[in-house]
């Protein structure tokens, strides 16, 4: 489910008597509860690629099936147009909805039943506003005897609890309020907790991270190797708002707790962002791995090291320092070191798009073999001082199989989403510049139409004008026999690296752009 790695959520600005006060919000209920949709990232679940806004038919796939997410439009056949406020009600916060019974809990009713009244009524307010959709939901793929839902008692009655938010009076404002949000809309436990079926219980393992979907949540506890303890208020913050940290504690986020913070956290007002880091500063740290479990790779003969210097080097530099601005470093880097290393799995089989003015990332792991994928991920969550427990059995194999990625070459081909970009596209001529390019007429071409781009008013960022080149090329190029070889992933690889030098430093006609075929000799000046 590409879903939400996610801290997204309400907005409690102040306790009095035990009840939380609301400031700074739009007296408008609508307003208000379009924002909190926003924060609780619901467009993520509700709304399927290329479908309608929260019209439903998202894929959500769980460890018993697969679950198709419901229409959340006020469509009176198909929607939620024929639901009573209570009857919302009842699905939001008690995982019980009129038309089918007991929730699943991939719904993350168990975290909703804590938001307060008002806003509830609120997100339903904007849920009845926006337009009505028509979309029937697809049928679940569930097999027997998961399909039985009042089987869904059994696990209520051990792992929910329906109650609301309580602030705590020890607490400060700021703190209780980044509670309300964390543990409230943000359901942020549901991807970070260790133990995913257990709701938001007491034997989840709270916080220190986990699998979701073939992506690894990492730890988010105040431990100073695995989780946040080592990172600064502002590094977080603005890990959440854009993607990156700054500073010399490098992450780069990726997969779904990217949708999410593309879809919600950089939406979300500053204020609330800091009250969520106040509080998890007060979540007890965990340790999630211990010394024994870790492996020595930090040697020049260490499995992956070669591997790591062929492909990887000229961009992450031998030292694993990255170059700043536009590759990322590896080293110190905490999503890296996870306890789970399926998100650097994902990342190196699929790639990267370009984010927060970092290159894109080539899907080098389509060039290799799984032992390769396998040395090299080890290495590098086990070099430059940075630790983590080697990857067992046959993780890469499934993360290469679980892997989607345009870049990759394994999923179709993205969709340029900006309207004045996609004008601005089609007035410059980008689809005729680009269909049938030699790959030698990378730079030339992208010198000459990324200029004109750049000129149209299109309020676009570097990064969404990179992405849409990119985005172009594949629609044009996928299928053409020249781009054999070396291979597809390669050659979009290289397209997009092209192209993010040519937007962000055009004067050097793409030679300071990370080699696509990374090698081991000079890496980019």
């Amino acid at each position: 489910m590409q879903r939400s790695l996610v801290l997204a959520s309400g907005l409690l600005a102040g306790t009095i008597l035990g009840t939380p006060v609301w400031a700074q919000d739009s007296q408008d209920p609508v307003e208000r509860g379009k924002y909190l949709v926003t924060m609780g990232d619901c467009a993520a679940c509700h709304t399927a690629p290329g479908g309608k806004y929260l019209a439903g038919n998202y894929a959500l796939n769980m460890p018993f099936g697969v679950i198709m997410t419901p229409n959340l439009t006020p469509d009176k056949e198909t929607g939620l147009g024929d639901y009573s406020y209570e009857d919302f009600d009842k699905s939001f916060r008690a995982g019980y909805s009129k038309h089918v019974g007991y929730l699943y809990p991939a719904f993350p009713f168990g975290w909703f039943t804590k938001v307060t009244d008002e806003d509830t009524k609120a997100i339903w307010a904007y849920l009845q506003s926006i337009p009505a959709v028509n979309e029937k939901r697809q049928e679940n793929q569930i097999p027997f005897p998961f399909n039985v839902r009042t089987a869904l008692v059994t696990w209520r009655t051990a792992f929910f609890t329906e109650t609301r938010f309580k602030p705590d009076p020890n607490a400060s404002a700021e703190v209780n309020r980044g509670a309300y949000l964390v543990e409230g809309l943000g359901h942020c436990a549901m991807c970070h907790n260790e133990n995913k079926l257990v709701g938001n219980s007491s034997f989840a393992g709270r916080f220190g991270g986990g699998v979701i979907d073939g992506w690894y949540a990492p730890n988010i506890t105040p431990n100073g190797h695995q989780g946040i303890g080592a990172w600064s208020d502002d590094q977080v913050v603005t890990y959440l708002k854009t993607g990156t940290a700054p500073g010399d504690l490098p992450g780069v986020a990726a997969g779904p707790m990217r949708q999410t913070i593309m879809e919600s956290l950089s939406k979300v007002k500053e204020e609330d962002l800091k009250a969520m880091v106040a509080y998890l500063r007060t979540v007890p740290a965990k340790e999630t791995y211990k010394a024994k479990d870790l492996a020595a790779f930090d040697t020049k003969d260490a499995p992956g090291a070669s591997t790591y210097l062929t492909y990887c080097s000229s961009c992450h530099q031998p030292d694993g320092k990255g170059i700043s601005g536009a590759v990322p470093a590896l080293a110190g880097n905490t999503s890296v070191m996870s306890d789970g290393p399926e998100t650097v799995l994902r990342v190196i089989y699929g790639g990267l798009a370009a984010q927060s003015g970092y290159a894109p990332m080539v899907a080098i792991g389509q060039q290799m073999t799984d032992v390769e994928v396998k040395n090299v991920t080890d290495y590098i969550r086990n070099s430059w001082g940075n630790k983590a427990p080697v990857v067992t059995g046959s993780k890469a194999s499934e993360a290469r199989a679980a892997t989607k990625t345009m870049l990759a070459g394994t999923a179709p081909c993205a969709e340029i989403e900006q309207d004045k970009l996609k004008a601005a596209f089609d007035k410059v001529g980008i689809q005729n510049s680009l269909t049938g390019l030699k790959q030698q007429d990378f730079v030339p071409t992208l010198v000459r139409v990324v200029p004109q781009i750049k000129a149209e008013p299109t309020q676009a960022t570097d990064d969404d004008i990179v992405n849409a080149l990119t985005t172009a090329f594949c629609k044009v190029g996928r299928d053409d026999p020249q781009y054999a070889s070396p291979s597809w992933p390669t050659v979009i690889g290289s397209f997009a690296n092209v192209a993010y030098s040519q937007v962000k430093n055009p004067e050097k006609q793409a030679a300071n752009v990370p080699a696509a075929i990374p090698s081991a000799t000079t890496p980019p000046k």
